[in-house]
């Protein structure tokens, strides 16, 4: 593969993980605070579909894109209502959401099939788009790319240096240590899944107001189950995520490129390669346990106290 055709690649890795980046964050906030939320997918639709309406019926991309966050952080509160008021499993309740989103997506979205909506256009940074091979492939993006560069750098502050992402993290791993500490796990909980709904809604409206700008039917493509793998795959650190993120982006890129220059592989399986790398990620990160730092009390619920 010559320079010529390995960059524009790369460039195509980063669009592509982009909103898969955005969705393994959420996840990682999520799962800080101990709760497991499978409902990634789903949250992602919903938010995918609330961009692409708002921003279609506003002339406003950015309030599209607000939006999708606040449609996001909406969705996971159901799974907040049924895993923190009445203990229900976590796992139970993530597919349930899920397959609700999705559903739900597709139903309301149904009449806006093949429409277009305002979206965000490339935009290349001056002088940095300049730098040689780099600037092409990282600062050659729109406005959602750039703003995604600096999530996961605020991220580990939030998590490593203030008393609020401390005590996430002290939420997440001895609850009730917690609560001898005076911290109320509770809403602490809450905190993890309504920030991390609102960053996976923002996935959702990176495809339909950025990649695509139009919508269709499972416009998400199965991108929160990813995301979910990656969370194990970064071993719950936010600059990890990045690369795993940039990772799969990088094989959609190359299976669509694939496609695209007649290659004699079965399209079928060339679908495959995203998921199936999701699999040897997996197993990788398995094998690897000893590096993570996976929460302690992730999917335990917690009693409330009387």
């Amino acid at each position: 593969m010559t320079i010529e055709l390995l960059i524009p690649l790369l460039a195509a890795a980063v669009q592509s993980g982009t909103p898969i980046l955005y969705a393994t964050l959420g996840e990682i906030f999520t799962e800080k605070s101990g709760v497991l939320n499978l409902g990634v997918e789903g949250a992602m639709i919903l938010g995918a579909l609330a961009g692409f309406l708002v921003s279609k019926f506003t002339g406003s991309p950015v309030i599209g894109f607000l939006a999708a966050g606040i449609v996001g952080s909406l969705a996971t509160s159901i799974h907040g209502v049924v895993c923190l008021w009445f203990q229900g499993n976590q796992v139970v309740s993530g597919l349930a959401l899920t397959i609700l989103g999705a559903g739900l997506a597709n139903y309301l979205g149904t009449p806006y099939v093949g429409l277009t909506a305002p979206g965000f256009a490339p935009y290349a940074i001056p002088v940095l788009s300049e730098i040689p091979a780099v600037g092409r492939i990282f600062f050659n993006h729109d406005p959602l790319v750039y703003f995604s560069y600096c999530i996961p750098p605020l991220m580990w502050l939030f998590f490593a240096k203030t008393r609020l992402g401390l005590g996430l993290r002290a939420v997440g791993e001895y609850p009730s240590a917690a609560t001898a500490a005076g911290l109320n796990v509770a809403s602490y909980r809450w905190f993890g899944i309504m920030v991390g709904g609102f960053f996976m809604g923002l996935g959702g409206a990176y495809l339909s107001l950025a990649y695509t700008h139009l919508w269709t039917t499972n416009l998400t493509g199965g991108r929160g189950w990813i995301a979910v793998a990656l969370v194990i795959f970064a071993f719950w650190r936010p600059g990890r995520a990045v690369f795993g993120a940039y990772l799969f982006g990088g094989v959609m890129a190359l299976q669509l490129r694939l496609q695209a220059s007649g290659t004699q592989w079965p399209s079928s399986i060339l679908l495959m390669l995203p998921y199936v790398l999701t699999v040897f990620v997996l197993v990788l990160s398995s094998w690897k346990k000893g590096n993570s730092e996976e929460p302690g009390a992730l999917g335990v619920n917690i009693e409330p106290i009387d």
